[in-house]
């Protein structure tokens, strides 16, 4: 009977497809898991149990969809915002921002004030349309519905919400038809006349969706002024507002054009910067063009100066020329700015690379054909990580030296079931490790552990604790030391029979230097007390009847159900952990190793024994399935019975539940609101002839 000891050295390929089951021939396969759920695949290769989430505050309305979006002015000051129905509400240092008394989250008191809260045009159904850019203080909002906004910090209870108001464009082509415009007065508000509607909104004229729509107007003596339209008569006169330069004469000529943006031809659905300019893109009207502003000067897209003259910092209109009509979904800045339409992927960069982009010195071109979904991409480092349009893979876009071109590998091809469902939000996390978190449509969070340079490309899915648990939004901010990033979700569950919606954040779970489970934080919608020793915890009521797990001072505490708020402990603790439970499994691949004649694939094996190289581990079961487990022994008759156990790391040398199958599976199971840490798995491995 064969005997072998084959070992499993790291888990950087995560989760592979069930369709990979027996290509034991494939490099990945060794370093790959059949499950990885609630589990993180660390850069450097081992997988770990992901931290708990972090109980913040519940929306506003739990009956809606919500989303949360980031705001970084810098690594030290960075916001959470919720993005629901008609209003935005604000979340810093962990907790939601008050009008009144200051929430503190790690306390059982918490929310003890009115949210700060400002009114949006945004509703439920329009937040994941939202597309985001940031200068400083401004985050720039573009949504196909309405006019693109800046939403302002002042203070932390001090924010703005406004329209745009652009300074001269940017605007359509111009006038190409016999139609003139001409203007009741060379200032002021001004009736304008329109010899014809020809040329007009499709050969339509003027209409009431035109109201607020710019106008740029070419007088006799050749200089350019704009106007906003304050109002409309009929399809060939409207009044307007000059708030350019004023005219020098009114007589109609036909050198004139119309703003991009309005109710008639449809707003950006996309912005982004690029070498100083604000760049929108993808009107109704106009899907396939970028608008640029001036450079530096963001509100502004004046083409010209007031003499008709093209200058190499004016704004500009490019619109991408193909085969088909194809809407753009995301634009990012680089040093070119990619950007990926429903039919394809392009750059946009300089025609001469020594002068910087302009009006005459732009160049597009396409580079990949795979289309993309409408869900902003992040950028991680020249790599920019896009969903295609079908909305289940992740390609990496990125450049390729050997053919001076872009290229785009399907990051999800050995893991294609775990997009199967489609992804609707993508966020990245580059501390502690660089990690790409995505919100699946039917509500599972999954994790793209990646670090191109090492040849990581690892997934893991997570299964959040709670009842009919969903996490439906994603976003990623620094914490409030700069030490590393947080992930953010909106996480729906059913409590006590209502189904809420909850802002939340993954905890570390176990952070540096730390030596034992006090501070270990393994359980989902946490609150934490910290203080003198207490029998009970209060301020629970996100938890109303909801059966809980319980770390106290560091030990698995028998589990409680919350009632009006609160939980009776079985003692005195000073540190108490309270959330709902996860589970984390890993489970290998079938093991592969040598036998007498060949492969051991499809002969009956059998694990006798086995290590496992764990790293500040406690509590554990393991075993051939997930219906037969023993409990990995941690503790020992030396350990004090009252004070949390030292976290091990070390080898682990245990007998293995014994079975004779084909499979030779290893399932690795956390289900106590402790660490696990698997570095490598060496099992003695007997095989059989047949």
């Amino acid at each position: 009977m064969p005997r072998s000891a084959p070992i499993i050295t790291n888990f950087t390929a995560g989760e592979l497809s069930p369709r990979l089951e027996g290509r034991v021939d494939l490099q990945k396969y060794a370093n790959g898991c059949k499950t990885l759920e609630n589990m993180i695949v660390q850069k450097h290769g081992p997988a770990s149990r992901r931290g708990g989430f972090y109980f913040s505050s519940e929306v506003k309305d739990s009956t809606k969809k919500t989303r949360v979006l980031p705001f970084e002015f810098s690594v030290s000051q960075a916001y959470m915002i919720e993005f629901g129905d008609q209003y935005v509400r604000f979340y810093k240092n962990y907790g939601r921002i008050e009008s009144g008394p200051f929430a503190e989250i790690f306390s059982t008191e918490f929310n003890v004030g009115a949210a700060y809260e400002v009114a949006t045009p945004y509703l439920e159904d329009e937040l994941f349309e939202i597309v985001i850019t940031q200068s400083a203080d401004i985050l720039y909002i573009a949504h196909p519905n309405h006019e693109p906004r800046t939403l302002s910090r002042l203070g932390d209870t001090n924010w703005t919400l406004a329209e745009i108001d652009f300074l001269d464009g940017p605007y359509d082509s111009i006038n190409a038809t016999d139609t003139t415009l001409g203007l009741s007065a060379t200032s002021g508000s001004v009736t304008v006349t329109a010899s014809a509607v020809t040329g007009i909104n499709t050969d339509t004229g003027f209409q009431t969706t035109d109201i607020g729509r710019s106008i740029r107007f070419e007088d006799a003596a050749n200089n350019w002024t704009w106007l906003y339209i304050t109002a409309r008569a009929d399809t060939t006169h409207v009044t307007a507002t000059i708030k350019g330069p004023n005219a020098s004469a009114t007589t109609a000529q036909t050198g004139w054009r119309l703003g991009a943006f309005s109710t008639t031809t449809g707003f950006p659905s996309v912005v982004t910067f690029f070498e100083q300019r604000l760049v929108f893109a993808a009107t109704t009207n106009r899907p396939q063009s970028m608008f640029f502003s001036v450079s530096a000067d963001y509100t502004n897209h004046a083409p010209t100066d007031a003499g008709g003259d093209v200058l190499d910092d004016s704004g500009f209109v490019y619109t991408i020329a193909t085969d088909q009509v194809n809407t753009i979904r995301w634009m990012r800045a680089g040093k070119v700015l990619s950007v990926g339409t429903a039919g394809g992927e392009f750059i946009v960069s300089q025609g001469d690379n020594n002068s910087p982009i302009s009006p005459t010195n732009t160049r597009v071109v396409r580079q990949t054909t795979f289309g993309s979904a409408a869900v902003t991409p992040p950028q991680v480092g020249n790599s920019v990580l896009f969903l295609q349009r079908a909305g289940r893979k992740v390609r990496e876009y990125v450049y390729q030296f050997e053919t001076d071109a872009y290229t785009a590998p399907d990051l999800a091809i050995l893991a294609e079931h775990i997009t199967e469902s489609g992804v609707i939000e993508m966020a990245y996390q580059q501390e502690p490790d660089s990690i790409v978190w995505m919100a699946r449509t039917d509500g599972t969070l999954l994790g793209m552990t990646y670090e191109r340079a090492q040849d990581v490309i690892g997934w893991h899915r997570h299964a959040v604790g709670g009842t009919n648990a969903k996490v439906e939004s994603v976003a990623v901010i620094p914490n409030p030391t700069g030490t590393a990033d947080d992930l953010w979700a909106v996480i729906q569950r059913t409590i006590n029979g209502v189904s809420v919606r909850y802002v939340e954040f993954m905890t570390q779970g176990l952070t540096e230097g730390q030596t034992n489970t006090t501070n270990a934080t393994f359980v989902d919608s946490m609150l934490t007390y910290t203080g003198g020793a207490v029998s009970s915890v209060f301020g629970l009521s996100h938890l109303e009847g909801q059966v809980v797990t319980v770390l106290a001072n560091g030990a698995a505490h028998p589990d409680r159900t919350v009632s009006s708020g609160s939980i009776t402990l079985n003692g005195n603790y000073e540190v108490v952990h309270v959330g709902l439970p996860y589970t984390s499994t890993l489970q290998t691949m079938r093991i592969e190793a040598g036998a007498k004649d060949g492969t051991a694939q499809g002969k009956k094996k059998r694990v006798s024994r086995i290590t496992y190289r764990l790293f500040k581990t406690l509590g554990l079961k393991h075993g051939p399935s997930s219906d037969r487990l023993d409990i990995v022994p941690f503790r020992s008759s030396a350990d004090e019975m009252d004070a949390a156990p030292e976290l091990f790391t070390g080898d682990k040398e245990v007998e293995f539940p014994r079975n004779w199958d084909k499979d030779a599976f290893i399932v690795l199971v956390q289900d106590q609101p402790l660490p696990f840490t698997a570095l490598a798995i060496m099992p003695e491995l007997n095989t059989t002839k047949v």
